[in-house]
């Protein structure tokens, strides 16, 4: 599969603040900008290896664009939006008014409690048949 015109989104594959949000994103990338896989995947875990991500450190999300750079919590979150377009371009405003620090004590403690507040899966969504394509 060619990756390299394709942002990568990386989830939580059990969580379901994240499941829904990939959802979210599927039905508004219109130009079929994004690919997804599970933090927990095979994949998922070389990619974070490969950037020398911590998965203990970062285990909710991280966008990356091969070949140009990656981008973890409320960058990651910002820069999705932003590609999404529309109403959610607006989010961008934070990359400017906001220090990044700020962004990720508000993103851990969504993070921190997204399995109690959202609750968590036994295993990781399986994409439809229809979604399959999308998913690495």
């Amino acid at each position: 599969m060619e990756l390299t015109n394709k942002k990568i989104i990386l989830f939580d594959g059990v969580c379901n603040l994240c499941n829904n949000t990939v959802t979210f994103v599927i039905k508004r990338d219109k130009k079929d900008v994004f690919r997804f896989a599970s933090l927990q995947s095979d994949i998922g875990q070389k990619m974070l290896s490969d950037r020398g991500i911590d998965p203990e450190v970062v285990d909710s999300i991280v966008l990356i664009e091969p070949g140009v750079a990656y981008y973890t919590k409320s960058a990651a979150a910002i820069e999705i939006a932003r590609e999404i377009g529309g109403f959610w371009k607006v989010l961008n405003v934070f990359n400017h008014i906001l220090p990044e620090s700020f962004r990720n004590l508000i993103y851990d403690l969504i993070a921190r409690n997204r399995y109690k507040w959202f609750g968590k899966k036994e295993s990781c969504m399986v994409p439809t048949a229809e979604l399959k394509g999308k998913f690495l």
